[in-house]
């Protein structure tokens, strides 16, 4: 008797999940859909993503080619793994293709985010961002700060194994930490940054804000955060004393036609801090990786290095003339940003009703430019899973119709520059200072973020 209970329950339960499965199919079976597989309504297929990352993508490529339909995040999705299409989708947003960054990402980082924003709003506040962090801001004021943060940061490593991963993490937030809220950064760093982890993690979640889920952990953190941040902002139009950092540029609005209200500020902080955040540590930490695993490649950055140093007394500060001169380096940031793929793609959403590779593509509908499998293409890139920054030094690869390394189109990154001036004076005080073994077994996984999920150690030694 009990075994027929058991087989009654089991046949109920596959009956209803079918059943489930079914409904959602039928659910997005609208006519001039491209093929694909939606999966469980709500969650859709946004475990399988997240899991088998690549190899769900290869997968579904191979049953339903490079443009097909699924529900991840919170979303029914089109993917793209087209490259002229994908170019053409990042080029187009005036034509109906904006920003479509998953519900939690948007409310996490606010919605006067830079990714949540579109037409005269988004110029706006990107015009407000390179006025602070473009090329000009940063050779005349910001690289002298990121160069002393730097050193202080990699002092004192001789004769160390420390989690490399650990150590650009920390870089990654603090120094543009510092350049935001310079006078604070010592005092509250370290209770903001445990707050602004749980931010980060939230981003890529389904947005079921109940206790237990990554969203409401996130949406936590952003609360804390944003309590912090107004906390700072209070004290200082309290006080007469002028800060020369980015918030006290924010606040004072001198000489600039942006004038930000309190909230746009806040989101404006959060999106420069998050923006580069995971980028800069995890190319950090990789470059760190494929530099030991290819001794050539290490001799001649460090060459470019220490010729730089040099020229200078001990104690200079790179400059930006320096900082032009590191043309290997480029090379080797981009060739690291390519073969690790911090990056996968860019989510876009549809305005309207568009047909797309001969499909009808609803209103309202993600769009997500995959662009990971570009990275790895032969045609593109010869042997494409070797480290070989080399390729790098004919200046026209970088500007090629499908590096979206740092996006595309109007929504290129702005923090582009900062970011690779940044990971730049992190090598240049890292290899000119010390050499490194890596220890023990170290595993990488590299969707949906690249990452050591143990750490990457590494035992250091003064050069």
């Amino acid at each position: 008797m009990a075994v027929l209970v058991v087989i009654f329950v089991l046949v109920v339960a596959l009956s209803v999940c079918f059943a489930l499965l079914k409904w959602n199919e039928i659910r997005y079976s609208r006519r001039g859909l491209p093929p694909g597989t939606m999966g469980w309504p709500l969650f859709g297929e946004t475990t399988d993503f997240i899991k088998q990352g690549p190899d769900f993508m290869k997968k579904q490529r191979a049953r339903y080619g490079s443009f097909f339909k699924t529900h991840i995040l919170g979303c029914p999705t089109i993917i793209s793994m087209d490259p002229e299409l994908n170019r053409y989708v990042l080029l187009n947003e005036g034509k109906g293709l904006v920003p479509g960054y998953p519900q939690s990402m948007l409310d996490i980082l606010g919605e006067h985010n830079i990714a949540a924003v579109q037409g005269s709003t988004h110029k706006y506040i990107r015009g407000s961002m390179l006025s602070l962090i473009a090329p000009p801001m940063i050779k005349d004021q910001l690289l002298r700060k990121i160069d002393q943060g730097m050193r202080f940061h990699l002092s004192n490593w001789d004769g160390r194994t420390i989690d490399i991963q650990e150590k650009t993490n920390e870089m990654a937030l603090f120094i543009p930490f510092k350049l935001i809220m310079e006078t604070e950064s010592a005092s509250i760093y370290e209770t903001f940054k445990r707050e602004f982890d749980k931010l980060v993690e939230g981003t890529l979640s389904l947005p079921i804000n109940i206790p237990g889920t990554s969203y409401h952990h996130g949406f936590q953190g952003r609360k804390n955060v944003i309590r912090m941040l107004k906390g700072v902002m209070e004290k200082r139009r309290a006080s007469s004393m002028t800060q020369d950092d980015m918030l006290g540029y924010l606040l004072r609005n001198e000489g600039s036609k942006y004038n930000l209200s309190d909230e746009e500020i806040l989101d404006q902080v959060i999106t420069i801090l998050y923006s580069g955040y995971e980028t800069v540590s995890t190319t950090s930490m990789m470059a760190v990786k494929y530099l030991l695993d290819n001794p050539r490649a290490l001799q001649q950055l460090r060459e470019e290095h220490l010729a730089i140093r040099q020229r200078k007394n001990p104690e200079d500060p790179i400059d930006w003339n320096d900082y032009k001169s590191m043309n290997f380096t480029r090379a080797v940031i981009f060739e690291t940003s390519r073969l690790a793929t911090v990056v996968n793609g860019v989510l876009r959403k549809t305005t309207k009703e568009m047909e797309l590779n001969g499909f009808v593509i609803p209103r309202g509908w993600r769009i997500y430019v995959y662009t990971r499998e570009i990275n790895y293409d032969p045609f593109l890139y010869p042997e494409p899973y070797t480290f070989n920054p080399w390729r790098w030094l004919d200046n026209s690869l970088e500007s090629h119709n499908y590096c979206f390394t740092f996006g595309g189109g109007t929504r290129l990154c702005p923090g582009k520059e900062l970011g690779i001036v940044q990971i730049s004076t992190f090598l240049h005080y890292f290899l000119t200072s010390y050499r490194w073994e890596e220890v023990g077994s170290n595993k990488i996984v590299k969707f949906p973020r690249v990452e050591a999920p143990n750490g990457l150690h590494i035992r250091v030694s003064k050069y």
